[in-house]
């Protein structure tokens, strides 16, 4: 345009309808090289006539090419765009899908494991096709589970002597009751029961482990929680609760909440020179509010109303309590001391936080409840047991100080069920309380709130009974034959339950109550197949002589040895020869093998488990089955027997068995050996 004399030039308007044009023009090609609008649309989308200012047209000449120019960038544009959709499209063939297995206990993935072929690509054939069952949703399940807990409390609320049964309730059944039917709707019940059990219940409710087999920590959300709830119900009601409680336990939750101030340590004040002091500056824009001549700031917002409801009407109820917990929580509220680097110790928060978690520790002690630090260590030395010494080694120190503290609370307890609770028995109680205890029990079990037999032996998984091990007929024996005896062999068989519960996981999450019991019974009668046979025989009173935790040493130490490091040892073999043709999962497969090394030198291979995602690339069954397998507490996954008679059905993720039988560990062998064709 530069060479066109001035009056030849466009103007500022016709070159921006040129702009307008090259737009259109461009966007037209690109819907045409789509196919999206027809080719005698072409004319339609152009401009053809350029006006200046004084509303003449331009020469041919420079109309021809402008529109050659504008053709021709819209054709570049469109190789260009054209050529990154192709890249991509192959970028996306040559990319390798990750197949992934829902590990879920309410939703189960399919894995068909075929006898040649690594999946089942073909349709299944008409014989091999079930019918398949008719699956409620979520929304249904959790409406169900809705209705079933809100039929249970409006039954508990109508028992008879609700006051007299309330108090007379095992913490344990109380605490079944709220996690089934909700804090809030528990309320009243809550507002029944005493002191200890409140006490017992917090310690069951509002600590919590962020990660299975690790310690527990004081959860101050779930704390805020039951205030509201107490507040909801009533706030006299909450302020008499926390005024039963233990006032150490109330200061050390409410200063995760709240900041306690004297009035005037946070009030405005003139100095010397007319200067004002903005001492309360700090805390502008928080939420705060003044109770009994303290100041109350917020240093959570979740919970502030519930709060300063509950603190007001301990004030005005409870006037030496409110005074004695205000008092503790100011102390609490002071700033932290400068970091001098010259000490390594708690503050004061800190102090207090780790104070309350011993004086739980040792309540729970006394009830037969084990610490995860304890726990973790009876598991770690249980698996180092040397069977081919000499003679049986005695307990771990961690057992017997477990025992000495545990023997009378046992020994008192009679045959009291393993995975069941039961109430304690009313002292001077009416005879119809006594039965409303009964009743409530049962209905609480007939509702499920109470724990049934968990799906864990896939022979039997629609419910049917429960094989039968050999340990359970010498236990028989022993009751039989000793009933003291028996009672002392429970609570051995309580510790080596609750060790799991505390120091363990299956499948990255808790053992529940009922599974632990399962498990410890398991892993003991392996131990009872495996006991060597130069320490003594194994008749029938076998367990007249000898205690359950030796037992569970020893099939701990070969569950341990012969399926944990077994298929971490064999692994490491398979793939120092595996090639893969695809690169990346060929470098994903060298980290896993030399994390795997490293791992198996330290004797936990179960921390290498993350980087066995790749396996689920080559084959899914062999993943779930390897996770299982070199998990800290083993169990047999059903892709193991699938793999082996090489059947093609479903197989629900998180269905597993425990060991307790010599053939199941020949049938981790058999796997492994056909784990390198499983691969390829």
């Amino acid at each position: 345009m530069k060479g066109l004399p001035a009056e030849r030039r466009p103007s500022r308007r016709a070159s921006a309808r040129v702009q307008r044009h090259c737009g259109a023009t461009a966007a037209a090609d690109r819907c045409r090289r789509r196919d999206v609008l027809p080719q005698r649309s072409r004319a339609k989308t152009g401009i053809s006539i350029f006006g200046d200012r004084r509303g003449g047209t331009l020469p041919a000449d420079t109309r021809s090419s402008l529109r050659e120019a504008t053709r021709r960038a819209a054709r570049q544009e469109i190789e260009v765009k054209v050529q990154e959709l192709e890249n991509e499209r192959q970028d996306a063939r040559n990319r390798p899908s990750p197949h992934i297995l829902w590990l879920t206990l309410v939703i189960a993935s399919r894995l068909f494991v075929a006898a040649q072929a690594l999946y089942h690509r073909r349709p299944m054939p008409e014989h091999v096709r079930r019918p398949r069952q008719r699956r409620r949703s979520r929304s249904t399940l959790a409406t169900t589970r809705t209705l079933d807990a809100r039929g249970l409390i409006d039954r508990i609320l109508t028992t008879p002597h609700l006051e007299h049964v309330v108090p007379r309730l095992e913490p344990e059944v109380l605490h079944r009751v709220i996690q089934h039917c909700g804090l809030q709707a528990c309320a009243e019940l809550v507002a029944l029961a005493t002191p200890d059990q409140l006490r017992r219940v917090f310690d069951l409710d509002v600590w919590r482990a962020r990660t299975p087999g690790l310690d527990e920590q004081f959860d101050a959300d779930r704390f805020g929680a039951w205030i509201e709830a107490l507040v909801e119900h009533g706030v006299s009601v909450a302020a008499r609760t926390l005024a039963a409680l233990d006032a150490g336990l109330v200061i050390a939750a409410l200063s995760q909440h709240v900041r306690v101030f004297d009035c005037a340590a946070v009030t405005s004040f003139m100095l010397l020179d007319g200067e004002e002091s903005l001492t309360g500056s700090r805390m502008d824009g928080l939420p705060r509010c003044d109770v009994g001549g303290f100041v109350v700031v917020a240093a959570r917002s979740e919970y502030w109303g519930a709060i300063t409801d509950v603190l007001a009407a301990l004030e005005e109820e409870h006037g030496a309590r409110f005074h004695q917990i205000m008092c503790g929580c100011r102390r609490l509220s002071n700033s932290r001391p400068e970091v001098d680097g010259l000490d390594d110790l708690m503050n004061v928060g800190d102090q207090v936080m780790f104070d309350l978690a011993i004086d739980r520790e040792q309540r729970r002690g006394t009830q037969g409840f084990v610490t995860p630090a304890e726990a973790r260590a009876f598991l770690q030395a249980a698996r180092r047991i040397d069977l081919r010494h000499g003679t049986a080694q005695p307990v771990d120190v961690v057992g017997r100080a477990h025992f000495h503290e545990v023997t009378a609370e046992a020994a008192s307890s009679g045959d009291k069920s393993l995975g069941g609770l039961r109430a304690s028995p009313p002292a001077e109680a009416p005879d119809l309380a006594a039965r409303a205890v009964e009743e409530l029990v049962e209905l609480v079990r007939e509702a499920g709130a109470l724990p049934r037999a968990p799906r864990a032996l896939l022979d039997n998984p629609r419910g049917s009974a429960t094989r039968s091990l050999r340990i359970h007929g010498l236990l028989q024996f022993v009751r039989a034959a000793d009933s003291s005896l028996f009672s002392r062999r429970t609570g051995e068989l309580a510790f080596l339950s609750n060790a799991i519960v505390a120091g363990a996981s299956v499948q990255a999450r808790p053992f529940s109550p009922d599974e632990a019991s399962r498990a410890a019974l398991a892993v003991c009668n392996l131990g009872l197949e495996n006991w060597p046979d130069h320490w003594s025989a194994t008749p029938d009173d076998f367990l007249l002589a000898h205690d359950l935790v030796a037992l569970f040493e020893v099939g701990w130490t070969v569950l341990h040895e012969n399926v944990c490091t077994y298929t971490a040892d064999r692994l490491v073999y398979v793939l120092a020869s595996f090639r893969c043709d695809d690169s990346a999962t060929q470098e994903a497969l060298d980290s896993l093998r030399v994390a795997m090394t490293r791992q198996l030198r330290e004797g936990t291979p179960w921390r290498a488990r993350d980087a066995l995602d790749v396996i689920a690339i080559l084959d899914m069954p062999a993943w779930a089955a390897l996770l299982a397998l070199t998990d800290e507490f083993p169990v047999l996954h059903t892709a193991v027997g699938a793999s082996l008679t090489g059947s093609v059905r479903q197989v629900e993720a998180a269905a597993f068995e425990f060991f307790a039988e010599n053939h199941q560990i020949a049938m981790v062998r058999d796997f492994m050996q056909l784990l390198p064709r499983r691969l390829r």
